[in-house]
């Protein structure tokens, strides 16, 4: 359709044949009005409920002038009809409408100053009226093609994916983003590296020496936290959502230039919701997990532990215990929770018990290429960081170096690929318990009592350490952090700063 069926033309007005019950949702009116209330006062744009972009305009000479506009502006320009002729001059599109006169023609009633917010947020939903009826003619073309394989459950997928992205207010133009804008997104991250004291940009783990090493969580990251069974990485993970969980709500409380939190999603494919509650009320009140799963809790435990279930119940944690989850059904849950609740950081645990789409099952290396991807393609979608835990191959277990490398990623070499960073949880005190000798009694020889004293003295250097390796870091540098780990509690934690110089890496 060309500018001149678009636009405010006399002899457009009475086209009895154009076909007006099929037409597009528009108000080429509003469009119009709006865009001279901002040649008349440059300030109408500041006070908007809504950031209103050259693509939500319907008319393409309207896209035109708006984008003109805000670099105008953005240059600290006053943006008149005068000072916009010359970028115009040579524009067919406008040429049809009058040329310059048309851009003063926008500002002659000066309508649209009585209600220039109303007119931006009309203009903004009926672009997102276009994309809805876009997303439903494809839905519609796509249903009714039976030419080549059916598969509804992925046209329902890509449905979904598509309406999220209208209610996220994407309309159709997928145009690159420009330098300009990830230029002051690149500021906005280092004022709030700088506002934290120095060091973090992104969302907080809640360990400061994890903080210190990854200057945080960055949104469309994935982040993969592998490890052996025992090794304590679900603890670690879930230590890090309810971290990142609880310091939004302290900033809601109690404010702040920047927010260092967000609401979180964990989706444990291995353990269940009542269960990862058990382990978040043991950790933070203090009090055993067994001695809470048997019942065998003192008046103090169980006051520590109320108090610690009151605290917690507005903590903005959200639990998905859903088994076999499919990557597609878990990005359609992830993509509700942030509609809902606008999560900010996404948990998986653990990534070899999702299924793929079905298509690559006679190959597991191929699905856990096509899950790995599909994380990642959730990440930068959402916007969120995505840790996602992994399994190491038994390779580790026959080495004498137990210590993981990015070679024992189970399964798929893809992982490393499509990961931003790549952690490793390692513990010695787990693999020198498993060498206890028998503990020595009275009647023991002395080489026995030798034998049992040397490993005593070795497990209490190690008891409670654990080191975090940084093996992959797209945005810094690889190395080692340690942590500290109250095991009956399963709970980590950064330890004191003052051992740091001399902290085993063990």
């Amino acid at each position: 359709m060309s500018d001149e069926d678009l636009l405010i033309r006399s002899d457009s007005v009475g086209d009895k044949e154009a076909p007006k019950a099929r037409a597009l949702p528009t108000n080429l009116e509003a469009e119009a009005a709006f865009i001279g209330a901002v040649l008349i006062d440059n300030r109408v744009l500041e006070e908007l409920p809504i950031e209103l972009a050259p693509k939500h305009f319907y008319a393409p000479v309207h896209q035109r002038i708006f984008d003109r506009v805000l670099i105008g502006i953005e240059k600290q320009m006053i943006v008149t009809p005068v000072t916009l002729k010359p970028y115009f001059e040579n524009d067919e599109g406008l040429k049809e409408l009058g040329g310059s006169a048309y851009l003063a023609q926008l500002t002659a009633d000066g309508q649209g100053l009585l209600a220039p917010r109303e007119l931006a947020q009309q203009i903004y939903d009926l672009a997102l009226l276009r994309e809805l009826v876009g997303v439903g003619r494809d839905l519609v073309e796509n249903a009714l093609d039976t030419s080549q394989d059916v598969e509804p459950m992925r046209q329902i997928e890509g449905a979904e994916a598509r309406l999220f992205e209208v209610a996220e207010g994407a309309v159709s133009e997928n145009t690159g983003t420009s330098f300009r804008s990830a230029s002051h997104e690149a500021i906005r991250m280092v004022e709030a590296a700088m506002n934290s004291g120095g060091g973090l940009s992104g969302k907080t783990t809640g360990l400061e020496l994890i903080d210190n090493k990854t200057a945080g969580l960055h949104n469309s990251d994935l982040i993969i936290l592998a490890g052996r069974p025992g090794m304590g990485k679900s603890s670690l993970a879930m230590n890090i959502a309810f971290n990142c969980a609880e310091e939004h709500l302290r900033h809601q409380r109690d404010g702040g230039p920047h927010n260092y939190g967000a609401p979180a999603a964990f989706f444990s494919l291995e353990m269940s919701a009542d269960q990862l509650a058990t382990r978040i009320l043991a950790e933070q009140a203090e009090v055993s997990s067994e001695a809470l799963r048997s019942g065998k809790l003192n008046r103090d435990e169980f006051q520590k532990l109320s108090y610690a279930a009151q605290r917690l119940s507005e903590l903005p944690l959200y639990i998905d215990d859903t088994p076999a989850l499919t990557i597609s059904g878990l990005r359609t849950r992830a993509r509700r929770l942030k509609r809902r609740h606008d999560i900010g950081l996404i948990v998986v645990d653990y990534l070899q018990l999702l299924q793929g789409s079905g298509r690559a099952s006679d190959n597991r290396v191929n699905e856990i290429s096509e899950i790995s991807r599909g994380l990642k393609t959730l990440a930068k979608e959402l916007q969120v960081p995505v840790i996602a835990l992994s399994q190491l191959s038994r390779a580790v277990e026959s080495r004498e170096d137990k210590r993981p490398m990015l070679s024992d990623l189970r399964e798929s070499g893809s992982i490393e690929q499509d990961a931003d960073m790549v952690w490793f949880i390692f513990r010695a005190e787990y693999y020198h318990e498993a060498l206890r000798p028998d503990m020595p009694s009275e009647t023991s020889s002395e080489a026995d009592q030798d034998k049992y004293r040397v490993w005593e003295d070795r497990f209490l250097e190690l008891k409670n350490r654990a080191t975090l390796i940084v093996a992959k870091q797209r945005h810094g540098s690889t190395g080692n952090v340690p942590l500290h780990f109250q095991s009956e509690f399963t709970k980590f934690t950064s330890p004191n700063m003052k051992d740091y110089s001399d902290y085993g890496f063990e």
